[in-house]
């Protein structure tokens, strides 16, 4: 007959907790000597009791490995700290060149340092130069229709109410583009 399943969950009985703590401590040691032992590993155990009672075990000494693991876990963070560092470092350089980079070209654009681009770079700025004109004018035109529109509705709001007081003839548009 072997026993049933341990519930994991903590034992309300005083005496039971008691002598469940020391023989589950006093197991666990013993795995830690064992791990030591067979493995060459160095191996440190501390345990803290439910009355505040210090338990522990080592292979070597103890601080030596306290030491050893506060540089190791130090050593990662300062890893991780200067690899994040690294990257801030790199994306703000990919950054300058980007905005260097933009504000070239809005020179360019102005007018400005012209004389540093090669004939096929100013060919490039010319006809983007001309889509932004064209594109500008054909806003524009848009723009001129819907306010001209917006007269016209005006207009015949207003004319039949007016109509003898007021004559006028439908303007014509003349575009020049």
């Amino acid at each position: 007959m072997g026993r049933g399943r341990v519930v994991m969950e903590r034992i309300k009985n005083n005496i039971n907790l008691q002598v469940t703590f020391s023989k589950r401590r006093n197991g666990l040691r013993k795995k830690a000597h064992e791990l030591s032992v067979l493995c060459d590993a160095q191996v440190a155990l501390i345990i803290y009791s439910s009355r505040g009672k210090l338990y522990e075990f080592c292979s070597t000494d103890m601080n030596k490995i306290l030491e050893r693991y506060r540089q190791s876990c130090y050593s990662s963070q300062d890893n991780v700290a200067d690899n994040e560092t690294q990257n801030i470092y790199q994306e703000v350089s990919r950054l300058k060149v980007k905005h260097e980079a933009l504000q070239r070209s809005q020179r360019h654009l102005l007018g400005e340092d012209l004389q540093q681009l090669r004939l096929k770079e100013l060919l490039v700025l010319e006809k983007q130069l001309d889509r932004t004109l064209s594109k500008a004018k054909q806003e524009k035109t848009r723009m001129m229709f819907n306010q001209l529109e917006e007269l016209r509705k005006k207009l015949q709001e207003v004319g039949p109410s007016n109509a003898n007081h007021v004559t006028c003839e439908e303007p014509t548009l003349r575009l020049h583009i």
